[in-house]
């Protein structure tokens, strides 16, 4: 729970989940074929039209605004900044997402879907949760990061240990 009864809204992750799916496939198709400018373009730009875009013109037509819901000021908005300044040094170290740290981003996608299954369930292991993403996954992720960063500076003709 996010505090005074404030939780988040598992609804939000199965919309954007659904309305992805489109952008998901022609980016895992696209990386496949080799054509990882689009892959990640598609991306990056579906991200902005929807957050632009589909978001302004909703609340231009509105005759009252939109409501942003406090669980999406309080839990979503500082997940995706966590995932955005987790971006900055793989952008930094070569400007390419590698495997590992493609499953990183998977894994945590896992974890922020559990949280809020278990959150919306009131589930007894939500503590046990918020400790392993507090204590293992930010460590790890620093971790993965942090070697990453070393093993762009040793560069690719470096394989000594």
């Amino acid at each position: 729970r996010l505090g005074a009864g404030l939780t988040v809204d598992p609804a939000l992750t199965v919309v954007a989940a659904g309305t992805s799916l489109p952008e998901l496939a022609t980016s895992v198709v696209a990386a496949i074929q080799g054509q990882r400018d689009i892959a990640v373009g598609n991306v990056i730009g579906s991200n902005i039209f929807n957050l632009m875009i589909v978001l302004g013109s909703a609340a231009y037509v509105s005759p009252t605004g939109l409501d942003v819901p406090l669980s999406a000021l309080t839990f979503d908005l500082p997940v995706m900044l966590a995932v955005a300044v987790a971006c900055l040094p793989i952008f930094i170290t070569g400007l390419r997402i590698d495997r590992l740290e493609g499953l990183v981003f998977l894994g945590f996608y896992g974890v922020y879907t559990a949280y809020l299954v278990m959150d919306a369930a009131n589930h007894r292991a939500l503590h046990a949760l918020q400790d392993g993403i507090f204590y293992v996954a930010l460590p790890l992720t620093v971790l993965t990061l942090g070697l990453a960063a070393i093993r762009h500076r040793r560069g690719p003709d470096d394989s000594s240990g």
